[in-house]
């Protein structure tokens, strides 16, 4: 991670960390980068989310694009799976996604993304920073070389038409309920689900600028929960504020997590011989009980750190198909380069469809094991992970669990904190078992 750009984007609270000013940078850097850098105009679309600041966001990144010489193709409100997908069918240079995720209204994000609808290599990633901090000089746009911008609305509505194009099933006579969390969702995922015969119920669909995220969308789940079961539906379908995730609600009333829909898409694949290397693709925070339920069915995992860009590199570089986090990024290679909700709702559909059978039936066979995780605040975070005593208590706390649970203990990227989780076979345990390493981590001087 950089000085401004973490794994997913330069996010702050809106002109306090995340200013207008650097996003008129961003745009200066990039459309120089992709433009004039290598003698010719660069084609950069850009995406938005509900949130009030967006807009000022927008305009800034169009001024530094067009500043430089670059022409910016503009969605509006929009998901970033969307702006992944056309940056790369389309051709653009790259794209650029303002949205701030699950976050509240007054934060706000720039995500990058490369002309393959990635996210943005490392390397150009620093230069943009360096650029921000007055390392790097570009020359400024004149006469007919400065930019324009160009409404692309069209850019989604085109990615409405793939997205229908992904079912292979009716959905009529299916009573869907969606909470599309006052965001990017709002203007796409219910003409979708309408488009292939559904009887769509919708809610949290009227943002303002303020409420994206609000007691709503996938944060929020318990609300789409009761909706479910008031209204009888058959499924729900949850997503956060710029729709990259997605969770489910099942016709009961419980919640369906991204390691449920990692087993139920995995094992749909298996049976289809589809599932190319037999590999479903995990991070180290995926439940003990999905790797339990997966080597029931002889599914292989890989488990990577915790992020969906670390899930991605591990996808294509060893090929895998399918792979994602509990919180509902779930990326489908074949489809897509980034996690997209509503995507996966329509995979969960058309499992549902394809096996005639309801989503708590087809979850049931992952069985979660309880968990604590507890964060320590401590004063040197390498300090801590890496005393012998703690990766002593660790190894023993491991060995006592053997086959029956698991411990992970890892430091944050964003805070001087330890991370301390056990996941056992009952509550009292995992609480033991945590704070066994937490008092020796105390008794070695390391909390703060």
């Amino acid at each position: 991670m950089g000085k401004y750009f973490g794994t997913d984007g330069f996010r702050g609270e809106a002109n306090k960390v995340l200013t207008f000013e650097h996003a008129i940078q961003i745009g200066r850097f990039l459309g120089w980068y992709y433009g004039a850098r290598v003698g010719k105009k660069a084609k950069v679309v850009i995406g938005k989310d509900t949130r009030r600041s967006s807009y000022m966001f927008e305009y800034a990144l169009c001024t530094g694009l067009m500043a430089s010489g670059a022409d910016a193709y503009i969605m509006h409100v929009t998901t970033t799976p969307s702006v992944a997908y056309i940056t790369r069918v389309d051709d653009f240079d790259c794209g650029i996604m303002i949205s701030a995720s699950h976050n509240p209204y007054y934060d706000n994000g720039i995500k990058l993304l490369n002309t393959n609808g990635e996210k943005m290599d490392e390397e150009t990633i620093l230069q943009v920073e360096d650029y921000i901090d007055g390392k790097i000089e570009i020359p400024v746009a004149s006469g007919h070389d400065i930019g324009r911008t160009v409404d692309y609305v069209a850019g989604r509505n085109r990615y409405i038409g793939y997205l229908i194009s992904m079912s292979k099933f009716s959905f009529k006579n299916k009573r869907v309920g969606l909470d599309v969390a006052n965001g990017a969702a709002w203007s796409i995922a219910k003409g979708v689900f309408d488009a292939l015969g559904a009887k769509t119920y919708v809610m949290n669909a009227e943002p303002d600028g303020y409420n994206i995220n609000t007691d709503c969308g996938s944060t929020h789940i318990e609300h789409l929960q009761k909706f479910v079961v008031d209204n009888g539906l058959d499924v729900g379908f949850a997503y956060d504020g710029d729709a990259d995730r997605c969770l489910c609600v099942d016709e009961k009333g419980n919640v369906v997590t991204g390691d449920h829909i990692l087993y139920i898409y995995g094992l749909y694949m298996k049976e289809r011989d589809k599932l190319i290397n037999n590999t479903v693709v995990t991070t180290v925070m995926s439940n003990f009980g999905l790797y339990k339920a997966l080597d029931k069915v002889g599914i292989d995992y890989e488990k990577t750190k915790v992020g969906d860009k670390y899930v991605y590199e591990n996808m294509v570089q060893n090929g895998h198909r399918i792979g994602g986090e509990q919180s509902g990024h779930i990326i489908f290679t074949k489809y897509a380069t980034t996690g997209d909700g509503i995507l996966t709702s329509l995979k969960m559909m058309e499992v549902m469809l394809a096996k005639d059978k309801p989503l708590s039936e087809l979850a049931a066979p992952v069985v979660f094991y309880p968990q604590v995780l507890k964060n320590v605040r401590v004063k040197s975070k390498p300090d801590a992970q890496n005393d012998p005593d703690v990766q002593a208590q660790v190894q023993k706390v491991a060995e006592d669990l053997g086959d029956d649970g698991r411990i992970l203990v890892r430091e944050s990227g964003t805070e001087p904190v330890i991370r301390v989780m056990v996941e056992a076979g009952s509550d009292d345990t995992c609480e033991k078992l945590v704070d066994s390493v937490i008092d020796v981590i105390k008794d070695k001087g390391h909390l703060v």
